[in-house]
């Protein structure tokens, strides 16, 4: 039988790749590498999934140089017979494959990620139009589960740790196009901070490496053309 050379990353920041062999079979994913080798070959071996099936996002690590959901990533796809996995970049090392995610958390709140209502349960439900331009802007990207696979691809975030990331803007788009959301301005205020759009390369890494195809980008881009809008709009008052 065919086999794999799988080398997994073991330790914190400081550590190694520790190599193992398992034999490769049809429509053998990542993850079911990683948990053939915990629960056969060394048990000590640390790393985080729940759903296995693409929706939770728990199991992104890096995969040859790329982040990845492993439960979606085909041994077939990679076209490779050598395989390296580390967790998540552009965060610390707990152990092996377990990134710590807090500071990737902190900036979500950073943004002014929380929405915020005015409404209570008596009220009617609000009455949106679906077909508006504001709520097409909120659905393109409500879809995020904060997986982070955005955040470890994005090349500012490497050397700016003050960048709020993909995920925590993409977020903010959602909100400000959300006629529900009553801390609008706040949201705004946030994402044009010091840490904010304004960081943005444009490079389209978290676009290209999203799982489910969102595009921070996109909402990245809104928010800077809201954003020289506002500044417009002030420098003519």
């Amino acid at each position: 039988m065919e086999t794999l050379t799988i080398k997994i990353w073991r330790g914190a920041d400081t550590g190694s790749f520790q190599t193992f062999s398992v034999p490769k079979r049809e429509n053998q994913t990542i993850l079911d590498v990683v948990t053939e080798i915990q629960q056969r070959q060394d048990q000590s071996i640390s790393y985080r999934f729940a759903c296995r099936v693409g929706v939770c996002g728990s199991c992104a690590m890096t995969v040859n140089g790329k982040p990845r959901w492993t439960c979606r990533t085909h041994i077939g796809a990679l076209k490779s017979s050598v395989i390296t996995i580390e967790p998540l970049k552009n965060m610390p090392r707990i152990k092996d494959l377990v990134a710590d995610m807090s500071r990737f958390f902190d900036k979500w709140g950073q943004a002014g990620n929380d929405f915020s209502s005015d409404k209570t349960r008596h009220d009617a439900p609000a009455q949106i139009d679906p077909e508006s331009k504001q709520r097409k802007a909120a659905n393109a990207a409500i879809e995020c589960i904060n997986c982070g696979v955005c955040y470890a691809a994005c090349d500012v975030v490497r050397w700016n740790d003050d960048y709020l990331g993909p995920a925590a803007l993409n977020r903010a788009w959602s909100l400000v196009n959300d006629a529900r959301h009553n801390r609008k301005q706040d949201t705004i205020a946030a994402a044009m901070g010091a840490g904010g759009c304004g960081n943005c390369h444009s490079q389209g890494n978290c676009m290209t490496a999203c799982p489910i195809g969102l595009s921070p980008t996109r909402s990245i881009a809104g928010l800077k053309q809201m954003s020289l809008m506002s500044l417009m709009g002030k420098r003519d008052a």
